[in-house]
């Protein structure tokens, strides 16, 4: 009965550490691929002001379409596409992705 006992709570504890682990690393790995998707679309945004074709404080993703700096953009995670409202906004020399959902 001991043997069982034991066995059980071994198996118990080796799943909780696998279990939170797997879910850490994809959790990082998740952020990742956004915190990349969202600086290719703000240096892509920069590259539009630079090349003087944008004008303003919110870039959207349709006018990144439209002057065929971009294509259709997806998110990597949900792999759904970005809405066309999404938009850069510029603030002095920050700028920063926002998701309209």
């Amino acid at each position: 009965m001991n043997k069982i006992c034991i066995t059980i709570t071994i198996i118990i504890i080796l799943s909780l550490v696998v279990g939170l682990t797997t879910y850490k690393v994809l959790d990082e790995h998740n952020a990742k691929l956004l915190l990349v998707e969202e600086k290719y679309l703000i240096e892509t945004a920069k590259r539009c002001v630079n090349e003087d074709k944008c004008t303003g404080d919110r870039i959207t993703l349709q006018t990144l379409y439209d002057l065929n700096y971009l294509d259709r953009q997806a998110n990597p995670v949900t792999k759904e596409y970005y809405n066309s409202e999404s938009y850069i906004e510029k603030k002095d020399t920050n700028y920063t992705f926002v998701n309209v959902l």
